[in-house]
């Protein structure tokens, strides 16, 4: 039988947000208020910052029909952090802070909404809570627009990023043939060290309105060879669209993005903070061919773009945080949520639950299949067309307000112990 936990839960955020977050973490919001061995849900200020300073919202305390608009509200309704724990080995001190918090509130769930970095943390706390003894169910709720989680299918976040790539591509495939003169666009798209987001570029060509050429971090960047391949398709076309993603290195491991900007900042887990891309690559472009180019940085808007959601997205995040609950109410700790993917007697796309270690998906990285790339690098093969496309589709009904989105009003009201 399995032994009945009753406490507290805390739901918290780290790490980049994207544009169903919130319906995650309306998953496990929902469900853990619902459950009668929860007994008070908080959600932590900016993930475990949060728990550190002792700053915790009562979500008991929320609106029913306020908590809802969680599902269509991009970011991180909670707020978000990027704060790297030590191993506790090394430095306990925040440990036994967390631990403090813990007891403090009788918190015995704990549920951390996040992507790579955040696994690690999630992990690290897990692993410290069994050496000391205190129960507490701790899981991991995915999410990533860069689809790089390992031990899953795909992260939520990345359907509706990926639409939103694509459906900008497609638009702008379109604008840059307004005029009868050349142009040349190069996107920068997000994706440090895998190209997951910038291969879905790649639906908008499926799609015969996309890209020329892609380029993803999993393949070496030759810059001359990158060059010679636009230059090519210039001169077929009199137009060229390239996609590219942020993180493409050279032979020697160095980002085509350094080669204009020497001294980029790092955050505190050591990642250099991208961007400029495009127009490097589009300085070295006018050098080489004499027209008009437009280096196009699609930023933050790949990741906040909820207008742009799929309904797939949103459902299976939501789906990801009610089973983290459900999971850990049963008994089950130390694990990610995580997706399967399954096809049904019709031949149809299905998403179903699976369970991975924490130990074993903290800092690990999924990269897109080289056999999803073509022989030059610079395109993308129908294999990904075929993973990518089930999970853009759908259109949520999302809530207006004077014609603009309505989104979450949250009361954040300071939880009392």
């Amino acid at each position: 039988m399995v032994n009945q936990l009753k406490g507290a839960a805390i739901i918290g955020q780290s790490g980049g947000p994207t544009a169903v977050i919130n319906a995650s973490a309306y998953g496990v919001i929902r469900t853990a208020l619902d459950d009668p061995n929860i007994t008070k849900v908080y959600g932590a200020a900016h993930g475990i910052r949060g728990i550190l300073d002792d700053v915790l919202y009562d979500m008991d305390q929320e609106d029913e029909k306020e908590l809802a608009l969680l599902l269509h509200t991009p970011s991180s309704a909670l707020g978000s952090v990027r704060y790297k724990l030590k191993d506790s080995e090394e430095d306990p001190r925040d440990y036994e802070r967390i631990l403090e918090i813990f007891k403090k509130y009788d918190v015995r769930y704990f549920f951390y909404n996040g992507g790579n970095d955040s696994m690690d943390t999630c992990n690290k706390i897990s692993k410290y809570m069994q050496k000391v003894g205190y129960e507490c169910r701790i899981m991991g709720v995915p999410k990533t627009i860069d689809n790089d989680l390992w031990g899953t299918d795909h992260c939520p976040g990345y359907g509706s990023a990926a639409k939103y790539v694509a459906t900008a591509c497609m638009e702008l495939y379109h604008d840059a043939r307004v005029y009868d003169t050349g142009i040349i666009c190069v996107i920068e798209i997000m994706g440090r060290h895998a190209g997951w987001l910038t291969a879905a570029s790649s639906l908008a060509t499926y799609m015969g309105s996309g890209p020329d050429l892609i380029y993803l971090p999993e393949r070496v960047f030759d810059l001359e060879a990158f060059k010679a391949d636009v230059k090519r398709v210039y001169e077929q076309n009199g137009k060229c669209i390239v996609a590219v993603s942020e993180g493409v290195q050279d032979k020697d491991g160095k980002l085509i993005a350094e080669y204009g900007a020497a001294d980029a900042k790092v955050d505190a887990f050591g990642h250099k903070q991208l961007g400029g891309l495009a127009a490097t690559l589009a300085h070295e472009l006018r050098n080489a061919i004499n027209t008009k180019v437009r280096p196009i940085e699609l930023s933050l808007l790949q990741r906040c773009a909820a207008h742009c959601a799929s309904a797939t997205d949103v459902q299976e995040a939501f789906m990801a945080g009610k089973a983290a609950v459900e999971c850990a109410v049963s008994g089950i700790t130390d694990k990610m949520v995580g997706f399967a993917r399954e096809t049904d007697a019709s031949g149809n796309y299905r998403c179903t639950i699976k369970l991975v270690d924490l130990a074993e998906v903290a800092n690990a990285e999924k990269k897109v299949p080289d056999a999803w790339i073509n022989a030059e690098g610079n395109g993308l093969l129908p294999p990904f067309i075929d993973y990518a496309l089930p999970l853009i589709q759908g259109d949520p009904e999302r809530p207006l307000e004077n014609g603009l989105p309505r989104f979450v009003k949250l009361k954040k009201i300071r939880a009392q112990a």
